[in-house]
């Protein structure tokens, strides 16, 4: 096994600094999600393809993030956690550049894989936040950069909107760009490098093995709606993924120095917490699916409200707000009851919103309110999971353990995607020549949504009871 390179504990003398800075550069690596959106419908006319090549552009992101956040956590804890923070801010900046110079699709997916590559950048600032902030301000800052991820994804849809409605479309690529240097200049001039760090071997076969099984897996989630979900590729997909991430446990268990230490991830408390991620990531990406559509569909459908991508986008953004400034409370509860029952009263809240969705949907002031209030879940429940992930975990595996959390919010929404993209395209209803999903769809996928968060709640119930912190 890995051993940790002995160093003296060491805490930054600019702490509100170093938050910030980490906390914008996992804004902006989560603005990466949203960026295409309004762009989606357009795509194949701006790129000149057909509509299903031109889902690469959104597949191409997902699989490059799955691969990348798993490798980077590793090459951080054992080669410097800033060090692969910046390595993953100059792809972004590269992939940004290369979707800004793009008019075909080609360049595009390589430019948005570039983009998915920097999905580390979160689980890399919360473990260096781990290493170099003094451990009273570590509850808040860590609860602040795992809010940042809602937050870039909410304020990501109005501006990429308001960018894509009044500029030329390279503009958003441009824009993403700039601000990839801004915050890369941010972490050379005032985030250190930590000097807590593994030795030992980087596992290539661990991670040419997971990176195989991951592709598969969500490649196959993924595309499964268009390809046919008993269709041989999908079902072949998925029978490679199962046999590569059996042999990939095979040898990350005989591994001198593997990729992910199974014995840590299976102890209870992170095997848990992983597992609670995934169920309640499942729950938080309903409502990004539900909402949008619901506002923009035509009144005339009798369930739509009619509003424009713009107004789309603002709706969402109260949620991003709350779960930035429930942070602080976050870290307030795990600090004086436990990060589990942070975690717990964050899935509740979660559910608790999609309860109100089943019965709210026909104003907009009524989706504004079940927006807030399933920020204000999400923000309680993801400040709570890296602090239960490192009280677990040698602060030599904090960046591997982390992305490997992180991936299993990942493949969560993933599979919600696939999911509710299933109801919707089954649940429809005449509107003119074609048809739109139902209010019985919509509805379906909240109450759906609010079973799931319920599910997680069960899960987390049974995560041992975690140090305060």
């Amino acid at each position: 096994m890995s051993a940790t390179l002995a160093a003296p504990p060491r805490t930054t003398t600019r702490p509100n600094l170093v938050v910030l800075v980490l906390a914008l550069g996992g804004i902006v690596v989560s603005l990466m999600q949203t960026l295409v959106v309004p762009l989606i419908p357009k795509l194949p006319a701006l790129l000149g393809a057909t509509p299903a090549d031109a889902t690469w552009v959104i597949t191409a992101t997902l699989l490059a993030s799955a691969v990348a956040t798993p490798v980077v956590g590793r090459l951080g804890d054992m080669y410097g956690k800033r060090r692969l923070l910046l390595v993953s801010l100059v792809l972004l900046v590269a992939g940004a550049v290369v979707a800004a110079l793009s008019d075909t699709l080609t360049p595009m997916i390589v430019g948005r894989a570039l983009q998915g590559l920097a999905a580390g950048v979160i689980p890399l600032g919360i473990s260096i936040m781990r290493d170099e902030l003094p451990a009273d301000r570590l509850g808040s800052a860590t609860a602040t950069m795992s809010a940042s991820l809602g937050v870039g994804g909410a304020l990501g849809l109005p501006a990429a909107a308001f960018l894509a409605e009044n500029t030329d479309w390279h503009v958003l690529f441009w824009t993403a760009a700039g601000l990839g240097v801004l915050v890369t200049a941010l972490v050379l001039i005032f985030v250190p490098e930590s000097n807590v760090q593994a030795r030992g071997r980087f596992d290539f076969v661990g991670a040419a093995g997971l990176s195989v099984a991951l592709v598969c897996l969500l490649l196959a989630i993924s595309k499964g709606a268009a390809w046919g979900w008993t269709s041989g590729a999908t079902l072949g997909l998925f029978g490679v993924s199962a046999a590569v991430l059996l042999l990939w446990g095979w040898w990350e268990l005989r591994s001198g120095s593997p990729l992910v230490d199974l014995r840590t991830t299976a102890r209870r408390q992170v095997l848990l917490t992983n597992l609670t991620s995934a169920v309640f990531a499942f729950a938080m990406f309903a409502m990004q699916l539900v909402l949008p559509q619901i506002l923009q569909l035509p009144v005339a459908t009798g369930h739509g409200l009619g509003q424009s991508l713009l107004v789309t986008g603002l709706v969402l953004v109260p949620s991003g707000l709350v779960m930035l400034m429930i942070a602080p409370l976050s870290a307030r509860i795990t600090a004086t009851a436990g990060p589990k029952v942070t975690l717990m009263l964050g899935v509740l809240v979660v559910a608790a919103g999609y309860g109100i969705g089943v019965v709210l949907m026909s104003a907009v002031w009524q989706l504004l309110l079940v927006s807030a209030v399933i920020g204000a879940g999400i923000g309680l429940a993801y400040g709570a999971m890296p602090a239960l992930i490192m009280g677990a975990v040698p602060v030599s595996e904090t960046a591997a353990a982390n992305s490997l959390n992180t991936l299993m919010r990942a493949i969560g929404t993933s599979v919600s995607s696939a999911v509710a993209g299933a109801i919707l395209a089954q649940l429809i209803v005449p509107f003119g020549p074609s048809a739109v999903p139902s209010e019985t769809a919509f509805r379906l996928i909240m109450a759906l949504g609010c079973a799931t968060a319920l599910t997680a709640l069960a899960i987390a119930a049974f995560i041992p009871g975690a140090a305060k912190r």
